[in-house]
């Protein structure tokens, strides 16, 4: 006599993937703190062979993260809708997915810098545009759909004002630095198209540029009303320098790829705006860089913990490298050169601080767990 089997509770089931449950959006950050290691490498002013090796070897490390972590957050969608769903609802982390597309940009942009020896030119390009176009369709459905969740469906107050709000504004910035490199190779009969697509990248400056300067504010005000942030959240403090640098090196990138893409006089013109922009918002982001780094040294002091938030030390402080780079090439001025140098060495040392924590917390399931607080 066959015997049915009695269904479980469905609080019973055992979930499939279960590690994937608590892997957020937060970790794109790993990809953009990784890549941008690569790419700020390669902007830096000289020629120098053992660092573009270097730099290729973290760029296919970047990459090679890119696609687990998209594995594992497309399990973690198919196998935990529900706790997807929540995040959304959740405006403590709904802010991080302004991860994704930056992961695709910084890996894409990567790609183009460091790959064709790799991958050869074509596949190289190839590869760039399409992350590239991945990513800026998925940043500007960010840079809506997260604000509008702020205002219809999170409740939120002038005192929950944080630096992870910039998230999904500033990846357009992003698509706005990374695109022009596309520019030349386009076919050479396509006038029209290169053109579009440096005027677009310039319009996503614009947008990134406006809604950051709405934000900001924000974050001061809750930081003068309130104090310091709690010590795991200090880290993202960094995160106020990610339009700025990303911001110098998207007029800088704009500009260098503007002769024979628009007409006199606009090509001399944002060659100007490059430098006219740059150096006092690279001047800004040394002050901003100064008072996050006290106020670091504060809460380390008071124990904070290694979290997933260390990740906010890598890619904005790698945008002002490429940002001050920018600005070295366009002015000549050794003093920048040697500043870019000077951010990239506190780059790669946030950037092994914030991987060595993560490989451990990893290894531990401590940060694949269900958080505590």
């Amino acid at each position: 006599m066959a015997t049915l089997p009695v269904a479980q509770p469905f609080s019973q089931v055992r979930p499939r993937m279960p590690r994937a449950r608590h892997v957020g959006p937060n970790w794109y950050a790993t990809v953009m703190g990784t890549a941008i290691v690569a790419n700020a490498g390669v902007a830096l002013p000289g020629d120098r062979r053992w660092l573009r090796d270097a730099c290729t070897v973290v760029w296919a490390l970047s990459a090679a993260l890119l696609v687990v972590v998209l594995a594992v957050r497309t399990a973690h969608w198919a196998f935990h809708t529900d706790q997807a769903r929540r995040h959304l609802r959740d405006p403590a982390v709904a802010s991080f997915y302004g991860c994704l597309p930056m992961a695709l940009l910084a890996v894409g942009a990567g790609t183009l810098l460091v790959g064709p020896p790799v991958l050869g030119e074509r596949a190289a390009v190839t590869v760039d545009a399409a992350l590239w176009t991945a990513g800026t369709v998925t940043a500007l459905l960010v840079a809506a759909a997260v604000p509008y969740l702020m205002v219809a469906e999170h409740r939120i107050g002038l005192d929950d004002a944080s630096p992870v709000w910039l998230l999904p504004v500033v990846a357009p910035m992003v698509a706005a630095a990374t695109g022009p490199a596309l520019i030349p190779h386009l076919p050479e009969g396509a006038g029209q198209a290169r053109e579009a697509l440096l005027l677009g990248c310039y319009a996503m400056f614009g947008l990134s540029l406006l809604a950051t300067l709405i934000m900001l504010p924000l974050v001061w005000s809750r930081l003068m009303r309130r104090g310091p942030l709690p010590l795991a959240l200090t880290p993202t403090l960094f995160l106020v320098l990610g339009p700025l640098g990303q911001s110098t090196t998207a007029v800088g990138q704009t500009a260098d790829a503007a002769p024979g893409t628009v007409p006199a006089p606009y090509d001399a013109a944002l060659r100007g705006f490059a430098v006219l922009y740059g150096v006092p918002v690279t001047g800004f982001a040394l002050l901003w860089l100064a008072v996050a780094l006290a106020l670091v040294v504060r809460a380390a002091r008071r124990g904070m913990p290694f979290a997933m938030t260390w990740w906010a030390f890598t890619f904005p402080v790698g945008t002002c490298v490429t940002g001050a780079a920018s600005l070295a090439r366009h002015t000549g001025l050794d003093a920048l050169s040697w500043l870019a140098v000077g951010l990239y060495a506190l780059l790669v040392a946030a950037w092994l601080a914030a991987g060595a924590g993560t490989l451990r917390g990893t290894v531990s399931g401590r940060l694949l767990a269900a958080p505590t607080g």
